[in-house]
């Protein structure tokens, strides 16, 4: 589904009260949804890698009128991924909202294969197990306490389970499509592990003017208003009370990969996401 396909649904949902954590919130779309959900009353906590620009996010939302806090951390580190679980914890315990929009493109040359600082491969580490971890150490803490909100991709490839990491022919292309097709597919296992909370899943439109379109050299297809409106209503919706575990293109419902509705390869999935992030995990209880 193309962009102009897209429900334009008004946005205008009072969200005074309710506390919001935005990964990957200081460029792009990330950017816009965090201030838009800030100008209507949320208390937004908006995460960055880079600490300069984290500061000048939250300034600017300040200065806006909106109620922000920033995170920083580098989600290609799962030691820093559980590190900030772990201040989330801290700083918002009544946390409502968890928005994982963070993420990585194909790279700038997309058969060069890149790692993350624990060795896995760059965009499954990025897009998929740290906000894997991420989530499930929150929910281990009972927050966030009502939604879930994944950003994923329309471009969706099966996974190979004997080759996770994609170190066989390498295409950056294919990693970041197996890496969007993971969060889906974790997303549906959430939704179905957590009925009292709304988990939704997302694509926020096709090559949309972002850092991350132009920094591979491809012309955007549309502006990256339309991914905030995306992100936006599925906050709406999540906190309206919509039926859980549903995946969106843009702002309309639609069927993800075929593969993500495969409860073995589900299974197989949550069986090797636990494996990889068990040096990680927070202990229980702690």
């Amino acid at each position: 589904m193309t962009a102009s396909r897209r429900t334009n649904k008004p946005m205008n949902q009072d969200l005074s009260g309710v506390s919001i954590v935005l990964m990957g919130a200081t460029d792009g779309i990330g950017r816009l949804a965090v201030e838009e959900l800030g100008r209507r009353g949320a208390h937004v906590f908006a995460h960055g890698r880079s600490a300069d620009k984290v500061e000048r996010s939250v300034g600017e939302l300040r200065k806006a009128g909106i109620r922000a806090e920033g995170l920083l951390a580098d989600l290609s580190s799962l030691a820093q991924t559980k590190r900030l679980a772990e201040e989330i914890e801290k700083r918002v315990p009544n946390l409502d909202v968890l928005v994982n929009n963070a993420g990585v493109g194909f790279g700038h040359d997309r058969t060069q294969r890149e790692t993350s600082e624990d060795g896995f491969e760059l965009r499954l580490a990025v897009n998929y197990l740290a906000p894997y971890l991420l989530t499930t150490d929150l929910l281990r803490a009972g927050i966030p306490r009502r939604a879930i909100v994944n950003v994923a991709s329309i471009g969706q490839e099966p996974l190979d389970f004997d080759d996770l990491m994609t170190e066989r022919g390498y295409s950056g292309i294919v990693a970041y499509r197996r890496s969007k097709l993971a969060l889906v597919m974790s997303s549906f296992d959430l939704a179905a592990a957590h009925p009292d909370r709304v988990v939704t899943v997302l694509h926020p439109g096709t090559l949309l003017d972002t850092n991350m379109v132009r920094g591979i050299g491809i012309e955007p297809h549309g502006p990256a208003s339309i991914g905030r409106d995306a992100i936006v209503s599925a906050v709406e919706r999540a906190l309206s009370g919509e039926k859980s575990g549903q995946y969106y293109d843009v702002q309309a419902p639609a069927r993800a990969n075929p593969a993500a509705y495969d409860a073995s390869a589900r299974q197989r999935l949550a069986a090797r996401s636990e494996e990889l992030v068990a040096p990680f995990r927070a202990p229980a209880g702690a």
